[in-house]
């Protein structure tokens, strides 16, 4: 049996353990408690669930759940059946009758709720510091501010506590955190996780946000917690674009425009995020922030703030004394707006978006410091509002936007202080984010968090290089190795890169009449299964004429693999299923073939 006290909670060592019965999901339970008990007085919790309550829940779990025993947290303006919700305002408690609808998606999928995180108090501030439950202290040393206003969510993975733990992200909640504590932040799409059951902070801006180690595990967190929800107003159904393998243009600040770099190495680790860009066979092109910077301003320096308050107003009218001091002090300068302010506000964001939008058309990505300085909590306490002000100088156009980011670690000072980046895109192109995620956290291979754990292996070996006039294809049948068609890859030259599975998201038939036998593979919304696969590499003009050979009713789509990345591959038309066999639950071809 392995050591649990070793086990790295990442997504992918956890379940490969539990798959090889080296150590069983109770007792990685057990041990996240003790650990949570080793550190108690990080101010990282508002609540805890009781230990036999997690036990019940893996109890009741389904072991081929896809987050089967998977500890996680919440941060504690979301909502858990049975348990306190403060959002880091004592006066403000109640205990909810029903789980957010992220939180039943994820329990719903095996994950197990540990318990509910420190913030900043109504979820106002970037700096983790605003909250009567004490600083969360940073995971790398407890004299730095965590980052907010999901700063106990942050800390809980950064310090091994927990696999993974949701934020919430209005004005970069779920990135300076990340960045703070070495962390993958994925806030997604706005609307694409539902925010019902989240109290919240600009209701019209706010977005559920997912902390993990890798960003392979933060993906697998999306898959499960994304989903449309008719009660939640601002829920949207998905139109996500599939992501491509190909080299991208990725967008960043002309020099003039970078926020003054503080912090010793942060602009060392900036410039050589941007090589590992490069190297990874992408183009950088700088671009004019200025329309970003001045939509930024708008969120604090603006009538959203008074957002903030018709989200609480009841409580904030009768409980001013009951609130942090300083975001008292934020809410009554919110009074001061009126409603021709907001509209003026509103004809502004539309003018800015304009010029902002311009901008995507020579780029894909827009690459940023998460932040540009990271303070102590002394250093807060003398300027709290002029330093949270700062850390938003990147963060707090996104949501106005209507972006998806992605918040990377990138690197770590001399002085044992973590450095982030984010990756922006326009909405619906999450996948985009994530496969680019995925290059670069593996290219730098740091440790995960705060642990002394490596990026798992599987995610070393398996993913996909972007190297320019390159292209690489999934096959599922006849161009497997041995098969009547594999020699249509061969005569190219391809390459065959590895074996695989492709994600748990696929359905798989045996077509009718087709010579030589072939099958199609459907992407389906749920009941899926990993079917699998080998991934060949050819060279782009090799690629255009292996294409004119595939005939109908197979096409050559975007298809997802198992560690997350999507590749150019085979799939089927759904008007050829109507006379096809299907194979699903064999798992693959050569199964299927064995069965005569």
């Amino acid at each position: 049996m392995t050591d649990v006290t070793a086990q790295s909670l990442d997504l992918k060592s956890l379940q490969q353990a539990y798959a090889s019965g080296h150590i069983s999901a109770r007792d990685v339970i057990r041990e996240v408690y003790k650990r949570v008990e080793a550190r108690a007085n990080d101010n990282t919790w508002i609540y805890l669930i009781p230990e036999d309550v997690a036990l019940a829940q893996l109890d009741a779990a389904d072991e081929n759940a896809p987050l089967y025993g998977i500890p996680f947290a919440i941060k504690d303006n979301i909502d858990a059946a049975g348990h306190p919700t403060t959002a880091g305002c004592p006066a403000y408690a109640y205990t909810s009758t029903e789980d957010a609808t992220v939180v039943a998606n994820l329990q719903a999928a095996g994950a197990i709720l540990i318990g509910k995180t420190n913030m900043d108090q109504f979820a106002t501030g970037l700096v983790g510091v605003r909250s009567p439950y004490g600083p969360a202290k940073n995971a790398f040393d407890a004299r730095y501010i965590s980052g907010g206003s999901s700063a106990g969510s942050a800390v809980a993975v950064a310090a091994g506590l927990v696999s993974f733990a949701l934020g919430t992200d209005t004005a970069g909640s779920g990135r300076v955190p990340a960045a703070f504590n070495n962390l993958v932040g994925l806030k997604p799409t706005r609307g694409l996780i539902s925010a019902k059951g989240v109290v919240p902070a600009c209701q019209s801006l706010d977005c559920v946000s997912i902390f993990a180690l890798t960003v392979s595990d933060a993906h697998a967190v999306l898959d499960v917690a994304a989903s449309f929800d008719a009660d939640d107003p601002y829920s949207r159904q998905s139109r996500l674009v599939t992501a491509s393998s190909s080299p991208l243009c990725i967008g960043i600040p002309k020099p003039d425009a970078l926020q003054a770099f503080i912090q010793p190495g942060y602009p060392a680790l900036y410039e050589s995020a941007i090589t590992t860009l490069e190297q990874l066979g992408h183009t950088v092109q700088e671009v004019d922030f200025t329309p970003f910077r001045e939509t930024a301003e708008l969120l604090y320096g603006g009538p959203w703030v008074s957002e903030r308050v018709s989200a609480i107003e009841s409580f904030y009218t009768d409980h001013k004394n009951d609130l942090h001091p300083v975001l008292r002090i934020i809410l009554e300068n919110a009074e001061r707006y009126s409603a021709a302010d907001v509209f003026n506000a509103m004809h502004k964001l539309e003018a800015l978006r304009r010029r902002c939008d311009a901008l995507w058309q020579d780029i894909d990505v827009l690459v940023t410091p998460t932040t540009s300085r990271i303070f102590t909590i002394d250093e807060v306490g003398e300027e709290p509002l002029e330093l949270n002000s700062q850390l938003g100088y990147y963060t707090n156009f996104v949501n106005l936007l209507d972006y998806a980011a992605l918040a990377l670690p990138a690197g770590v000072t001399a002085d044992g202080l973590p450095f982030g980046i984010t990756a922006i895109a326009p909405a619906w192109r999450d996948a985009l984010l994530v496969n680019l995620g995925i290059h670069f956290q593996t290219a730098n291979n740091l440790p995960l968090g705060a642990t002394q754990h490596s990026l798992p292996a599987a995610s070393l070996d398996s993913v996909l290089t972007t190297q320019k006039d390159v292209i690489q294809v999934a096959v599922f049948g006849a161009h497997l190795q041995g098969q009547p068609l594999n020699s249509q890859l061969t005569e190219r030259a391809a390459k065959l890169v590895k074996t695989c599975k492709t994600a748990p998201a696929y359905t798989f038939y045996a077509l009718s009449g087709s010579q030589p036998a072939k099958p199609g593979l459907v992407r389906v919304q749920a009941d899926g299964a990993a079917i699998e696969a080998e991934v060949w590499e050819m060279s782009t003009a090799a690629f255009g004429s292996f294409v004119a050979l595939v005939p109908a009713p197979l096409v050559i789509g975007m298809v997802e693999l198992e560690d997350g990345t999507w590749v150019k591959g085979f799939l089927c038309e759904p008007y050829a299923l109507d006379d096809a066999s299907e194979i699903t639950h064999l798992g693959g071809w050569r199964a299927y073939l064995a069965e005569g």
